[in-house]
């Protein structure tokens, strides 16, 4: 027998909907949580229409454009949400379909993992779903591929619908302050050598969080603790968490670097995972909720990264060379807004805001990539504050000598107890050109 999925019925509701207005083949994700039993599939979400002077001619899939679409959506959920695998809705008969659903969630799949900063762990779940539905019959079939597996062969799946399948699922949070410096390459023209350098310097961090302690309600829990132990049943839990970090020795210690510059990021985060209710350890806990803290950090960096690039270009083409005086650039981080999943339950999907936008472009974003219809006031923006740049952080930011790095720069993060304070504070990146 292989896996087991059950599935929140607003999930067939969305494919009955999707068969009804169905002009051709449909494709699009499934989004839920893995757990070593069986999975939980709570949404999904139809790939959206190409521009036709760029869509792939005849019936073939886009597997370039739906995995695309996967990694965007992959950045819009938190902890223990993600890309479960995908579905198409066609007449064609699902054997002939097979080959075609395999290519696409190995896409998927590879595309989303090249983001992924943290260490693949034991018991991670490798096996990705694929779903057929024929929008006559509506008759559905589930199989499943080991995407770590090249040469993985199809598995049959069981599918099952069921109500309320996150309406008791419990919810872990935390806010965690950032204070992070990247040093970049001596030549930042080349996007290739930005990518590998922040790349380099976000996945040190991400180990020191991944070494972190977690304490759960201010205590250290043994990993195979239930966390709904002695809980009324289907009832909704929230944790608040601390993550305390312990510097790296080696990063202590002052290192002789060449660099071009150096990419400085602070400010404050929230991060949250959310958890089946079959029995969640506190071993889960903690590690979906250090890999959302590592996920919605890199996610912001990387999306000013192009941002960053683009000033530099129109820096060099206005004024020559920038490179001649020292100049310190400020960028404000996207905030992160969180905005309910419509089903039963306390699971929220989110959206990165810049400062120059307005709740009309989260909306926007969310009916174009998960297909949620949100109104402005079903959105939760009390988590983080916009940034703003202010004299006195200009003032606030060290530069960084070529030659001489201090080793105080390197501490990654420190959990600050006053949550109250975090709460108030604003995501900041410093660009410090040498």
């Amino acid at each position: 027998m292989g896996r087991g999925y059950i599935v929140e019925d607003a999930v067939e509701g969305y494919l009955s909907k999707l068969c009804e207005q169905q002009a051709g083949p449909v494709t699009g994700l499934l989004i839920g949580q893995s757990s070593t039993q069986r999975d939980f599939v709570v949404m999904a979400t139809r790939t959206p229409q190409r521009e036709e002077s760029t869509a792939v001619a005849g019936n073939s899939l886009d597997k370039e454009w739906v995995a695309e679409h996967a990694r965007q959506v992959s950045r819009m959920l938190p902890g223990g949400l993600s890309v479960l695998g995908v579905f198409i809705i066609t007449d064609t008969d699902a054997k002939d379909t097979l080959t075609s659903l395999r290519q696409l969630v190995f896409a998927v799949e590879n595309l989303i993992s090249s983001e992924h900063l943290w260490n693949p762990a034991d018991d991670d779940v490798t096996e990705c779903i694929t779903l057929h539905v024929n929008p006559k019959t509506r008759k559905t079939v589930c199989r499943t591929f080991d995407v770590k597996d090249p040469k993985s062969m199809a598995k049959p799946a069981d599918w099952k619908y069921q109500s309320g399948v996150c309406s008791s699922w419990t919810m872990v949070s935390c806010c965690l302050n950032v204070d992070m410096l990247v040093p970049l390459p001596d030549d930042r023209t080349s996007t290739e050598n930005m990518d590998k350098c922040l790349k380099e310097g976000l996945k040190a961090w991400a180990q020191q969080i991944e070494s972190g302690v977690c304490l759960i309600d201010g205590k250290k829990l043994p990993e195979d603790t239930e966390l709904t132990a002695g809980q009324k049943r289907n009832v909704r839990q929230a944790y608040t968490t601390q993550l305390l970090i312990t510097p790296d020795e080696q990063r202590l210690t002052d290192v002789v670097q060449q660099c071009g510059g150096s990419v400085s990021v602070r400010g404050a985060v929230h991060s949250r995972t959310y958890l089946h209710s079959n029995k969640p350890k506190a071993k889960l806990a903690e590690k979906l909720l250090k890999r959302d803290v590592i996920s919605t950090v890199a996610t912001r960096v990387q999306m000013v990264l192009e941002e960053l690039l683009t000033s530099e270009e129109e820096c060099r083409g206005s004024k020559g060379s920038s490179r001649d005086k020292q100049q310190t650039e400020q960028f404000c981080l996207p905030r992160r807004i969180f905005c309910p999943v419509k089903v039963s339950g306390p699971v929220c999907v989110c959206d990165y805001q810049f400062s120059d936008e307005g709740l009309s472009d989260v909306t926007d974003r969310l009916k174009e990539m998960l297909d949620i219809d949100a109104a402005e006031e079903d959105l939760d923006t009390r988590q983080e504050m916009t940034a703003e740049i202010v004299e006195s952080s200009v003032a606030a930011v060290e530069t960084v000598e070529v030659l001489e790095p201090k080793g105080n720069n390197y501490i990654g993060v420190a959990m600050a107890t006053a949550v109250a304070l975090l709460a108030t504070a604003a995501s900041m990146l410093y660009l410090n050109d040498i």
